[in-house]
């Protein structure tokens, strides 16, 4: 299992130079600069002054040069300093990425929890209505675009029935609260992004799970089990989950980029002071130190997901790791 270990860690070291070669390249090939950004309000900037600003952002180079010295910073875990404020991006990221992470891990466990229960119940009871149903909420969570649906939560809970905010992590009141009080605030504060960001990811792997598990209880091996005499429950839960759990975490992990990818959306809308707003503001503002900061977290953070599913996976059929 260690070397198994192991050689998944050395296979994402090339991958990450990999995605910071081609989101460089891609960021700075895209239409607009920082320094058109800042200028393009202000008529008596003089095209000196443009040309001082590139110098100093070091945009004047080559772009393989800048990527060079962009690729000797991050060696040295530094990712510059940003466009727009001058502060440090690795502070920035510090700052935004504890509510994006427990955003993202409570919308993982959320979809997990809820999405395989559905995903068996359907498959053991196939063509009953709670088996109809599921299918119908899975059609209606594959085609519902999550801005769409957060903006309709938004209008029911927070505005109309008044019983969940709809912006920011806590209430400006909160310095006037108790312990208790204020993790109630901040669960009210959460329940709706989470749930909007899980929404899409509930419905998909409940089908996969579904499918999986329609695939396994038709095996010759849950048919012998149910001929010695097992119970139903325990023929489903103890020899055809575990079977059709693979598939399951695979794609559980796979979806972690759609998460990080997401909350660009949500975090947005609900103006969470997460990883996601910070992405769309920087990137709004071509501040290219901080988009390239966070898209490395983001490939990292959707590295490790995939890694996790790995070893899900190894633990879960040992075939897997003595074939690696």
């Amino acid at each position: 299992m260690f070397s198994y270990l192991a050689k998944r860690i050395l296979l994402m070291i090339p991958l990450i130079f990999g995605i910071t070669l081609v989101t460089f390249t891609v960021i700075h090939l895209a239409p607009g600069n920082p320094v058109e950004v800042q200028t393009e309000m202000s008529l008596k900037v003089t095209a000196q002054a443009k040309e001082n600003l590139k110098k100093l952002y070091g945009l004047d180079k080559p772009l393989h040069m800048q990527y060079i010295d962009w690729l000797k910073r991050f060696l040295h875990l530094d990712f510059g300093k940003s466009f727009v404020d001058g502060r440090k991006v690795a502070d920035k990221i510090i700052e935004r990425i504890p509510i994006t992470l427990t955003i993202n891990i409570l919308s993982l466990i959320l979809i997990f929890f809820v999405a395989v229960p559905i995903g068996v119940l359907s498959a053991t009871k196939q063509y009953s209505l709670f088996d109809k149903l599921s299918t119908i909420f899975v059609f209606i969570g594959f085609s519902t675009p999550t801005f769409w649906l957060a903006l309709l939560l938004m209008i029911l809970f927070g505005v109309n029935m008044g019983v969940l905010p709809i912006s920011g992590i806590q209430s400006i009141d909160v310095s006037e609260m108790g312990p208790f009080a204020r993790l109630i605030d901040w669960i009210k504060h959460l329940i709706l992004p989470v749930g909007i960001s899980a929404f899409g990811g509930i419905a998909g792997l409940s089908r996969y799970s579904r499918s999986s598990m329609l695939e396994v209880i038709r095996q010759d091996y849950i048919r012998t089990a149910r001929a010695k005499g097992l119970a139903e429950t325990q023929v489903v839960i103890k020899h055809a989950f575990r079977n059709a759990l693979m598939p399951i975490v695979t794609i559980l992990g796979l979806s972690v980029p759609g998460l990080i990818g997401g909350g660009v959306i949500f975090e947005t809308i609900f103006a969470i002071p997460g990883m996601g707003q910070l992405f769309y503001s920087s990137t709004m503002a071509r501040d290219y130190p901080t988009i390239m900061g966070i898209l490395v977290i983001g490939a990292i953070l959707t590295l490790f997901g995939n890694l996790i599913a790995d070893i899900s996976y190894a633990m879960v059929d040992p075939r897997v790791r003595v074939r690696k």
